[in-house]
């Protein structure tokens, strides 16, 4: 985990030096809201206009090593730089753009896991929101040990108002049902 947790100062030192807007998400914020887990990589949100992503992107290459021969292209198309921190921790670049992405980053919060390390997270209520949008079913392992970790202290009104717009992308309620009932739980 040290080498993990190593990666994640850097990026973040990386992102706060050069002005940027981000958070952790994934299994780093995990470790904040819910049943700690162990990972092997670090995923984090940079707040990026559409059109932005080459500008960011050959600028992050300047500081991290690509993981795939094509990087850039691959961020140009997907919006998603895949890179790896000097210790070889792999490193998810999200760019976020879209109005719920602006909010996670503005109610992401410094949190500090020890003396030494103190890293900028999503909220709880954003963690939610994106495991149960991401909806793998080790996401949905994740929102339950969020939902019983953090308990009466998840602000159900803003992880509703977040995941229905998203979950209408998807073209159902599938998501939001299955939240609904773990939130009553």
């Amino acid at each position: 985990m040290k080498t993990v947790l190593g990666a994640a100062l850097e990026v973040q030192r990386y992102l706060s030096q050069a002005g940027d807007r981000f958070c952790f998400i994934g299994a780093i914020a995990l470790q904040r809201w819910g049943q700690p887990r162990m990972t092997q990589d670090v995923d984090v949100t940079v707040l990026s206009h559409f059109g932005d992503e080459e500008r960011i992107a050959d600028r992050l290459l300047t500081a991290f090593r690509p993981r795939i021969p094509d990087a850039r292209e691959f961020a140009i198309r997907n919006r998603v730089l895949l890179l790896e921190s000097t210790s070889g921790v792999a490193v998810d670049v999200a760019f976020g753009g879209i109005p719920f992405e602006e909010r996670c980053v503005a109610r992401s919060s410094e949190w500090t896991m020890a003396p030494d390390v103190v890293l900028r997270t999503c909220s709880a209520e954003d963690l939610v929101v994106l495991k149960a949008f991401a909806s793998r079913p080790q996401d949905w392992l994740d929102v339950e040990s969020v939902v019983i970790r953090q308990g009466r202290r998840l602000d159900w009104s803003v992880v509703f108002d977040e995941l229905e717009p998203l979950a209408a992308v998807r073209g159902g309620t599938e998501l939001t049902s299955r939240l609904r009932r773990l939130s009553k739980s």
